[in-house]
This record gives structure tokens, C-alpha cells and sequence, in this order.
């Protein structure tokens, strides 16, 4: 029963199991779900930024408990760190931007950063590689994912120093 709960976890109900892009099915569901959190039914961006956070530390557990045995230790059915990657930029873009919004201007921004989330993960520029090559676990499964996810928050924010 644990590993069925856990395999459904770490999958995203599912979401991972898809043959071709899961981590990118799996970032996409996750941008469109917290888009309809935030904006249809005003779900505070610190609420959802608490469980994001509990989330992540419940995965650590969850992965190990996924990989143990295993000869890969980042197979690409776990895509719970996607779900936590591709939240960072969100919710704090959320934080930032508590104020009404143009729906516009809201979709052209996570659109953007669903892009640009996906670009580093996949890309894996340092300190990303270095999580992804040194920890073999359900740390360094995470910990690529979050780099990643800051990496976006970075570039939005020296966006809008430079706009501003």
C-alpha cells in the first residue's frame, strides 16, 4: 500500500509515466494548476509557498524510498520535483504581485517562466549540474529542480530591475 501511495507521490499521479516528456508535462500541469489557484480562487501565494516547502522535504523521504535498489537514481518517472522547481518562480512572482493583474500579463509571465523553467532544467548550468552529478539521491533529485527554479527567479527579477 506505502509504495502504491508513494509511487503515486513522486509520479504526480501519474503524470510521470508518460513515455515521452514527463517532467515537462509534469511542470506545465503544475504551472496551470497554481495559475488557477492564484487566480480564480485567490489561494494566498504564502499558503501555497508553505506546503511547496513542506512538499519538499516529505519528496526527499519519498524519493529515497523510490530509488531504493534502483541502478538509476533519477528516473525520469519522478517528476515531484518538477511540481517544486517549477513553484519557486511562481509563488514568489505571486508575492510579489499581490496587487490585480491583467490576465494578459499573468499568462504571458508564467508561460515565460515555464519556459525558462524548463530551458535550465534541461539544460542544467551550474550550480544545477552540480546537484544532478554529486547527490544520487532524493536530494540531489530536488535540489536541480529548486536551482533551476531560482535560476528563473533570478532572471525576472534582473528583468524588472532593468525595465523599471
Amino acid at each position: 500500500m506505502f509504495k502504491k501511495i508513494n509511487y503515486l507521490f513522486v509520479t504526480m499521479i501519474g503524470l510521470g509515466s508518460f513515455s515521452r516528456i514527463p517532467g515537462s508535462i509534469a511542470s506545465l500541469a503544475t504551472t496551470v494548476i497554481l495559475f488557477i489557484f492564484f487566480n480564480f480562487f485567490n489561494f494566498s501565494p504564502n499558503v501555497i509557498l508553505f506546503f511547496i516547502i513542506l512538499i519538499f522535504f516529505i519528496s526527499i523521504y519519498a524519493i529515497n524510498k523510490f530509488i531504493e535498489g534502483k541502478e538509476n537514481k533519477d528516473p525520469k518517472e519522478v517528476v515531484i520535483d518538477e511540481l517544486i522547481g517549477q513553484s519557486i518562480p511562481i509563488c514568489l512572482y505571486e508575492v510579489a504581485h499581490r496587487q490585480p493583474k491583467e490576465i494578459n500579463e499573468v499568462l504571458t509571465t508564467y508561460f515565460l517562466m515555464f519556459i525558462l523553467f524548463r530551458v535550465f532544467d534541461i539544460t542544467k548550468p551550474y550550480p544545477v549540474s552540480y546537484y544532478d552529478k554529486n547527490f544520487k539521491n532524493g536530494f540531489g533529485v530536488i535540489m536541480d529542480d529548486v536551482c533551476a527554479g531560482l535560476y528563473v527567479v533570478g532572471i525576472l527579477v534582473l528583468y524588472m530591475v532593468i525595465t523599471s
